[in-house]
């Protein structure tokens, strides 16, 4: 059944729209929850939240692509729940890692027009990583959406850990004079 199908499943409030989901994303659902809790039992809840998160939100929006749109639900409740037990304790800090890698690129907002900055930021952001080559993209996306290890990233595109550090730490930098030249750092 294709993502179109499941989305209409949805709209007609058809229960088999949640099986048609988990068979088809359940596997990638619980991958990114266990990248950001890396506990096994948060991760499988997470993913049941997001069905449930899912009908839920379908309707009223009706999702053009509707992988992206799981995976985005899937991390929030992912890190709202790890935002909801220590995160030392329990998940080891990789998402504060991963915010602390970011925080030397991404401008601080903290005045009245801080919504209306961040739904810029957000356009901008999303402007530079189209504007990225395909392999620098999904290595940026992996480890700052997904939040998978450099070690696991370093495999899946069969090259040096090193060498995703360092693309990691480019691309970090031509976003931080993307931002800068777009006037977002003073």
């Amino acid at each position: 059944m294709n993502d179109y199908q499941i989305v209409e499943l949805f709209w007609q409030r058809d229960e088999h729209a949640i099986s048609r989901c988990s068979d088809k994303y359940g596997a990638y659902c619980y991958r990114i929850a266990f990248n950001i809790l890396n506990h096994t039992e948060d991760s499988k809840e997470c993913v049941n939240d997001t069905w449930l998160k899912l009908w839920d939100s379908i309707p009223p929006q009706k999702p053009k692509n509707l992988s992206s749109f799981i995976a985005k639900v899937t991390r929030n409740i992912a890190i709202n729940r790890l935002h909801n037990r220590n995160a030392q304790k329990r998940g080891g800090g990789k998402v504060e890692l991963v915010i602390e890698e970011l925080n030397e690129c991404l401008p601080a907002m903290t005045d009245v027009e801080s919504e209306y900055c961040q739904k810029e930021l957000v356009q901008a952001i999303n402007r530079f990583l189209r504007s990225l080559q395909p392999r620098e993209r999904d290595i940026f996306l992996r480890r700052y959406f997904f939040v998978e290890s450099t070690s696991s990233i370093a495999t899946q595109f069969e090259m040096k850990e090193s060498n995703v550090l360092l693309i990691l730490s480019r691309v970090r930098k031509k976003l931080h004079t993307y931002l800068q030249e777009g006037g977002y750092f003073l």
